[in-house]
């Protein structure tokens, strides 16, 4: 679900808002060894993840679980022909998530694939911090990824270099 219109508007001016009140709070503390905007550009990093996410668990997207989940081959890009086979595994990696994840996990898999919420608006909204999210999402495809070799849809050589590949780019 995207934020459009009058909601989009509201929710920039919602964020921009929270930032110029954490900015003008802590205007004291800052110590001139950088630029003021770059300093005040901090806040509206935290600021607009942060009302997204709050958002985003207000109002859940409108949509069928069914419906997201076979939206995500579109979402990583996939072209006509590959459409089928990235459906099949688009189902697999359903299935791998209720069987193989821990709630927490399912959650925050859910919450940042399919539902597409930021990974700092998710952290900010269940009080938790970048990183926590960030290993458990790392944990959770780790256990996808077993889970798809253990079923057939990845051999076992594929998935050693896509997790060798993924630690060399310093991502999940």
């Amino acid at each position: 679900m995207r934020a459009e219109g009058r909601e989009r508007d509201d929710l920039a001016y919602q964020a921009a808002d929270d930032a110029l009140v954490a900015i003008t709070s802590k205007l004291d503390r800052f110590r001139g060894h950088s630029r003021f905007t770059t300093w005040a550009y901090k806040f509206v990093i935290l600021e607009v993840p942060a009302k997204l996410g709050h958002h985003y668990r207000r109002n859940p997207p409108v949509q069928a679980a069914d419906d997201a989940w076979e939206r995500i081959p579109d979402r990583v890009g996939a072209d006509p022909a590959q459409h089928a086979e990235s459906r099949e595994l688009a189902q697999a990696v359903r299935r791998a998530v209720t069987e193989a994840l821990s709630e927490r996990q399912r959650s925050v898999f859910v919450a940042i694939v399919v539902e597409g919420i930021p990974l700092d608006a998710l952290a900010a909204d269940l009080g938790s911090t970048r990183n926590a999210i960030y290993k458990t999402m790392f944990d959770a495809r780790r256990k996808i990824r077993a889970h798809l070799v253990a079923h057939g849809y990845l051999d076992s050589e594929q998935s050693l270099t896509d997790t060798r590949t993924t630690k060399n780019r310093g991502t999940p």
